[in-house]
């Protein structure tokens, strides 16, 4: 959207429609907005902490996912379709044997692992409504990770879920398997 013909009057001219479909969203995958229910949702910038704790859970998992060829992992900005969605986790995981063939484009299918890292501009409501969310529409696991309690919240359904604390150990179970880290190396 922004280049380096872009000015200061030239970002007032950018405008976000108020109304969009799910298939216009995916199209034009406006940077910096999630698609749920027919409704755009802006995206906070996130802060460095949050930053920090991404970059390491990508960090622990991206080395175990490349040196045992498990699959693709994605960062924040990655789109992927729900439902009725079209959210980009901070985190996601999808095994070898289900890539989509066609990379080119948002994913048309859930992650096998969803990573959400909570900012403070988030409401756990809402965390926990998108995190059910990802359960619903395929995904077989989601971390939630809380930098203020340090703890990371596992969902495996919506009726089976685990709050670790920063002395437990967090393991991939089945859908990453062979994966472990500390929850503490998290947070360092």
């Amino acid at each position: 959207m922004l280049n380096s013909q872009t000015t200061p009057e030239s970002i007032q001219e950018i405008s976000v429609p108020d109304t969009m479909t799910l298939e216009e969203f995916l199209e034009n995958d406006l940077e910096g907005y999630e698609y749920v229910k027919g409704e755009l949702i802006p995206m906070p910038p996130t802060s460095m902490k949050h930053g920090e704790i991404s970059s390491n859970v990508s960090l622990h998992l991206s080395l175990h996912v490349f040196e045992h060829q498990l699959g693709r992992l994605y960062i924040a900005g990655t789109t992927f379709q729900l439902d009725d969605r079209a959210v980009k986790p901070d985190i996601a995981f999808v095994s070898t044997d289900r890539l989509p063939e066609n990379r080119e484009q948002a994913s048309p299918i859930p992650p096998d692992l969803a990573v959400e890292v909570v900012s403070p501009s988030d409401k756990h409501y809402d965390v926990t409504e998108k995190a059910l969310a990802y359960l619903r529409a395929g995904t077989r696991l989601v971390w939630v990770i809380e930098p203020v309690a340090k703890t990371v919240m596992v969902y495996r359904s919506e009726a089976d879920f685990t709050v670790l604390n920063y002395e437990d150990t967090l393991t991939g179970e089945d859908v990453v398997e062979g994966f472990t880290c500390p929850v503490a190396q998290l947070f360092e």
